[in-house]
This record gives C-alpha cells, sequence and structure tokens, in this order.
C-alpha cells in the first residue's frame, strides 16, 4: 500500500528566514509561514480570521536559494513539503519538547517582488504583458 505525507501551504513569512549552518555543514534555512481561513461566525454572522503559525525548514540547495533570495517578513509564498515531528529532551531541565515541522520540498513567490539581492530565477513582471492586453478575437478561433 502507498503511503503519502504532502503539504501545500499558501501564506505570509511571519519572519525573516533564519539561515544557520549545521555541526555538519549543512545549510538550514527556517521561517514561519501563517496561513489564514477567513470564515462566518454562525452566532453572530461576522467575518473572522483563524490564522495557523507552520514551522518551514529547507536544506542544502533549497536553503541556498532562499538565503540568496533574501525572503523577508510579510512575503506571499507557496510552499509544498511534508510533515516531520521532531522531540528532545531539555538537557538541563529533563523536559520533553516536541516540533511540528514543514520539511520543505518547493516554493514559489506569489507576487512581484523589488529588491530581493540575486533574483534572476523569474522573469521581470514589467517584461510581461498586462492581462487585459489579450487578443480579444482569440477566442474566435477555438473549434468549439
Amino acid at each position: 500500500m502507498p503511503y503519502l505525507n504532502k503539504v501545500m501551504l499558501i501564506g505570509n513569512l511571519g519572519k525573516d528566514a533564519e539561515v544557520r549552518m549545521t555541526q555538519n555543514n549543512k545549510k538550514r534555512v527556517s521561517f514561519s509561514l501563517a496561513t489564514t481561513r477567513r470564515f462566518r461566525n454562525h452566532n453572530t454572522g461576522e467575518m473572522q480570521d483563524d490564522t495557523a503559525w507552520h514551522n518551514i525548514v529547507a536544506w542544502d540547495k533549497l536553503a541556498e536559494r532562499i538565503e540568496k533570495l533574501g525572503i523577508k517578513k510579510g512575503t506571499p509564498l507557496f510552499v509544498e513539503g511534508r510533515v516531520s515531528y521532531r522531540q528532545w529532551n531539555d538537557p538541563q531541565t529533563g523536559q520533553k519538547h516536541n516540533m511540528t515541522e514543514i520539511l520543505m520540498d518547493n516554493f514559489e513567490f506569489l507576487a512581484p517582488r523589488q529588491g530581493y539581492a540575486g533574483d534572476s530565477e523569474r522573469p521581470s513582471y514589467d517584461a510581461m504583458p498586462p492581462p487585459g492586453d489579450a487578443d480579444p478575437d482569440a477566442d474566435d478561433q477555438l473549434p468549439f
């Protein structure tokens, strides 16, 4: 039987990406991602927001890309990855800690970015035609 551990999130960075090197000289980038669900309260009829915070971690080449792009707090991002659970004991208190993280496999910026260092991976938004510039007669060419 096949198994699946896949997560796809769209949200905004809650803090700047934090870069660290492990003892084994591996690059690790982490940041928080806020996802918000908007819903109507059945009792009051008012719209409410429910925000969830996710711990995102990227390793090695993906971590290098994130560091190079210098993503900042507030950046809208699509993140794809898998759920991971960690446990450890605090050596001083002996208290057990649990952490849920999303180990990122892929990401995509969701809005035009200005001023990100070394960003040559996506075309300039200035080079793209505005949405209304499509040929209005193009639909006449369709066979259906």
